[in-house]
């Protein structure tokens, strides 16, 4: 449930966005958001960081702001390495009043839940994922691991994080050429993250995802907001699209971790809370 004290934040407190690209982008989705598809990240987006992956949860007053925007613009699409069918729970997004126009495009694409009829469509899973499932815990073990590293099953991939690790980066660097070659040998590729290094097959990334929605739902506008280098896809196509004469709006959800990101951003947000704040004045300036 969301704070019943939030409102809306006055249009003075929100920053412009600083490319006039980026403008064009909003103007766009303000002036025809019926053309208009809200794509955002999921984990550091909508969901705080935090320790535990399985203990994320969305922002207190998300779904609310998605509620109130959702009605009013072609969809809202959740894109995210997650599993729709987490995604959908622990964002809280099933049965809420308003959010028919909302999919979940988990797994890069490779699954869909629709709020619509509430289920969730997927193609046949790679078979490398279940060999390297199978493969990574002695994998780990025979190269000397650090300690506090671990693995997340995330159905359609795996991810190694090294977050809890002593030395978090040192980690993160020392297995990325390790598991690269793993990956390599199950045809598979590795995505690097915030801490996390994610094992899954290629051509499954957010920029596929997302330029093949907008095409099905033929949208003329797009906002798309992420936090981490697996979004760098997914700015790529928007940016591909704007040359196409598609609109779009590049969001950082902020982040000291990913500058990488935010040089490529049109607005860059304080993490969720504005992330939500955004949301939220949107769908108050579409009344």
């Amino acid at each position: 449930m969301g704070d019943p004290t939030y409102s809306p934040p006055d249009p003075a407190e929100l920053p412009e966005p600083v490319t006039p690209a980026g403008r064009d982008g909003l103007a766009a989705l303000l002036a025809r958001p019926e053309r208009a598809v809200v794509a955002l990240d999921f984990d550091g987006t909508l969901a705080p960081i935090v320790p535990d992956p399985e203990q994320a949860r969305a922002h207190r007053d998300a779904v609310p702001a998605l509620a109130a925007l959702a009605p009013r613009v072609r969809s809202v699409a959740v894109v995210t390495g997650r599993p729709a069918g987490v995604a959908v729970r622990y964002g809280g997004f099933a049965g809420v009043p308003g959010l028919d126009h909302l999919v979940v495009l988990g797994h890069y694409g490779a699954e869909r839940w629709d709020a619509v009829t509430g289920t969730v469509h997927a193609a046949e899973p790679h078979p490398g994922v279940a060999a390297v499932r199978a493969e990574l815990p002695g994998f780990l073990d025979a190269i000397g691991a650090w300690r506090g590293t671990w693995i997340e099953e995330k159905g359609r991939a795996v991810a190694v994080h090294t977050r809890r690790a002593q030395d978090p980066e040192a980690a993160f660097e020392a297995l990325r050429g390790p598991l690269a070659e793993l990956a390599d040998r199950h045809g598979l590729i590795v995505e690097p993250g915030r801490l996390v290094l994610e094992l899954r097959p290629p051509g499954m990334d957010k920029g596929v995802a997302l330029a093949e929605y907008l095409r099905e739902v033929g949208a003329e506008s797009v906002l798309y907001a992420g936090d981490d280098l697996g979004d760098l896809p997914a700015f790529g196509a928007v940016e591909k699209l704007r040359s196409d004469g598609v609109a779009g709006l590049l969001v950082c959800s902020g982040s000291a971790e990913v500058k990488e990101l935010a040089g490529r951003a049109d607005l860059v947000v304080d993490g969720p809370p504005g992330v939500v704040r955004l949301l939220s004045w949107i769908a108050s300036q579409l009344d």
